[in-house]
C-alpha cells in the first residue's frame, strides 16, 4: 500500500558532518517514500539545492535555536527529526518533551547515555568498569597528574568537545606531554584527557550497532578506515618511540572516514556488547582498534556516524531503517544482510 511521504527535517547538512550524512542516507533511500527538508546555519549551504526546502536556523547554542526548529516543523507538519552535529543533539536531547508534545520522531538516545558518552573520561571510566580494558587515561588538572601515565605515546586532547580530533595531539615523551598540557592550559575548570596510543592505523575501525528506539538491537557494521590522505588524517608523525609494534608512523584520524565495510567478528562481538551495557536507543558509533589485547575503544559517539552514507551504500541504512520501524510500523529483521567492500571518499565543488 502506498504512503504519502513522511516528511523528515534534517538540520545542520552542511559543513561534512553527519546531517549530511542522514540527509545523503536518507536521498538513497527513494523519493517516494521521504519528503526532505534541511536546516544549516549557513546561508549558501550547498545542500540546500537537495532538499524540498531548506532554511536558515541559528545556532544550536543560539537561545533561540528550539523555537526556530519547533516552527519549521509547525510550518512543514515535520514527522521526524535529524540532528546534524552534537550541540544539536545536546539541544534536542534538553527539549525532546517538546517535540514529543508536537508529533515528532526524535531519534536520539536516552539523556544519561548522550551525557556520558560525550565525555571521554566517563565513557573510559564506564568501559573499564564494565571490563572492556579500555586503553589506559588519566583526566590531567596539571603537568603533575598528566605525569602518572608513563607509557608513551600518548594521545591528549579534551574530554569533551573535541569531535574530528580537534585540539588533539600525539606526545612520544615526558617533555612534549608537559608542553602540550602546558598548552592546553590543564586546570580543574578545564581537565585534560590524557590517553594510552594503541594499535596500528591500519586495524582502526569505525563501528556502527544500531538498536531501535525501544532498546531492541537491530545489527551491526563496521568500517576498517583506510588513514592515508590529507582528507582523513588529523595527524600522521613519525614513531620515534621503541613501540616498533605500533608502525613506522603515529596517527589520528580527522573523523572524515572512508575505507572497507566489513564484519570482523570480534570487532563487532566487542561493540555490541558495549551498546547492550549502554542501553542504547537508536544510532552509536564506536572507535578503537585491534591490538593483540583485543579491540580496545578510545571513544564512543551516542548518535549517527560520519560514515553513515557508506554504509548507506552498502545496504545499511540507519536512519531509513528507523523511520520505517517506528513512522511505517515495518517488521525489520534483527541482523538484516548488507554488502561488504570498499568505499572511498574526494572532494566535491558546488558552485552557489
Amino acid at each position: 500500500m502506498a504512503h504519502e511521504p513522511i516528511n523528515v527535517l534534517v538540520t545542520a547538512i552542511g559543513g561534512g558532518g553527519h546531517g549530511e550524512q542522514i540527509l545523503k542516507a536518507l536521498r538513497m533511500a527513494g523519493g517516494e517514500r521521504y519528503r526532505l527538508f534541511g536546516g544549516d546555519m549557513n546561508p549558501r549551504c550547498p545542500q540546500f539545492a537537495l532538499v524540498a526546502q531548506g532554511m536558515t536556523l541559528p545556532a544550536a547554542r543560539d537561545p533561540g535555536f528550539v523555537d526556530a526548529v519547533l516552527d519549521v516543523c509547525a510550518r512543514f507538519n515535520i514527522q521526524a527529526l535529524f540532528h546534524g552535529c552534537e550541540p544539536e543533539l545536546l539541544a534536542y536531547s534538553q527539549a525532546r518533551e517538546l517535540f514529543a508534545a508536537r508529533g515528532v520522531l526524535l531519534p536520539i538516545n536516552k539523556s544519561d547515555v548522550i551525557d556520558l558518552c560525550m565525555d571521554k573520561s566517563r565513557s573510559s571510566e564506564f568501559l573499564q568498569k564494565a571490563g572492556f580494558a579500555p586503553p589506559r587515561f588519566v583526566l590531567a588538572e596539571s603537568n603533575e597528574q598528566a605525569s602518572q601515565l608513563n607509557c608513551f605515546p600518548l594521545v591528549v586532547k579534551p574530554h569533551i568537545g573535541s569531535g574530528g580530533s580537534k585540539d588533539c595531539f600525539v606526545v612520544q615523551n615526558p617533555r612534549e606531554l608537559q608542553a602540550i598540557i602546558t598548552f592546553l592550559d590543564a586546570s580543574p575548570d578545564n581537565r585534560i584527557m590524557v590517553q594510552e596510543y594503541v594499535g596500528t592505523p591500519e586495524e582502526e575501525y569505525t563501528v556502527g550497532v544500531l538498536h531501535d528506539l525501544d532498546g531492541g538491537y537491530i545489527n551491526s557494521i563496521a568500517v576498517r578506515r583506510e588513514l592515508k590522505g590529507a582528507l582523513n588524517l588529523r595527524i600522521s608523525t613519525p614513531n620515534r618511540t621503541k613501540r616498533s609494534e605500533l608502525g613506522p608512523r603515529l596517527v589520528v584520524s580527522s573523523g572524515i572516514s572512508m575505507g572497507e565495510v566489513c564484519k570482523p567478528p570480534e570487532v563487532l562481538n566487542t561493540c555490541e556488547k558495549i551498546a547492550k551495557a549502554l542501553d542504547v536507543r537508536g544510532a552509536v558509533n564506536i572507535q578503537g582498534r585491534m591490538t593483540a589485547d583485543g579491540f580496545k575503544v578510545f571513544e564512543i559517539n551516542p548518535r549517527f556516524s560520519g560514515t553513515t552514507s557508506i554504509r548507506a551504500m552498502m545496504g545499511y541504512n540507519e536512519p531509513d531503517v528507523l523511520l520505517r520501524k517506528h513512522l511505517l510500523g515495518e517488521r525489520i529483521t534483527p541482523g538484516f544482510s548488507y554488502e561488504q567492500g570498499y568505499v572511498l571518499r574526494s572532494l566535491v565543488e558546488t558552485r552557489v
